[in-house]
């Protein structure tokens, strides 16, 4: 059965997505340990490979922009740790947490700070909205896999 995250648990969840080139770094442990040590619980973790089709769908609100082919070669180009994290005030809590999407301009001791390569290659996806931490959980999670 799917996962149909409710209106209700706005504001308390943010989806993540640790990314390629973060994943091929072996920094997965340390960024969850971050995330854990900021107050978030996980209430669902998986390690996946985004297929070209899943890519370009979770992305497709940047369809027209010119980075769009080079994000989507990025996101398949190997595993990534999609998670549902679970906070009060999630979204807002998260982006402080995770840091500017250009590592260089991302405030000490953010995860992009630590781990992102670059802005292409910065380490962590965070969902930007509480409508859109729904959308995303649900794309990532069936209802079996949320805890």
């Amino acid at each position: 059965m799917p996962l149909k995250i409710k209106q209700k648990m706005s504001g308390k969840i943010t989806l993540t997505m640790i990314k390629p080139d973060a994943v091929k770094n072996g920094h997965i442990g340390n960024i969850l340990a971050d995330i854990t040590t900021a107050g978030f619980g996980i209430k669902a973790l998986k390690l996946t490979q985004l297929s070209r089709r899943d890519a370009e769908l979770f992305y497709s609100v940047h369809k027209e922009r010119p980075f769009f082919g080079e994000l989507v070669d990025f996101m398949i180009s190997g595993p990534i740790v999609a998670a549902i994290l679970e906070k009060n005030n999630a979204i807002e809590e998260f982006r402080n947490l995770i840091g500017a999407t250009n590592p260089q301009e991302a405030a000490e001791g953010t995860i992009r700070q630590k781990y992102a390569e670059s802005i292409a290659a910065n380490a962590i996806h965070g969902s930007d909205s509480d409508e859109n931490a729904i959308i995303e959980a649900n794309f990532h999670f069936s209802g079996r896999e949320v805890y």
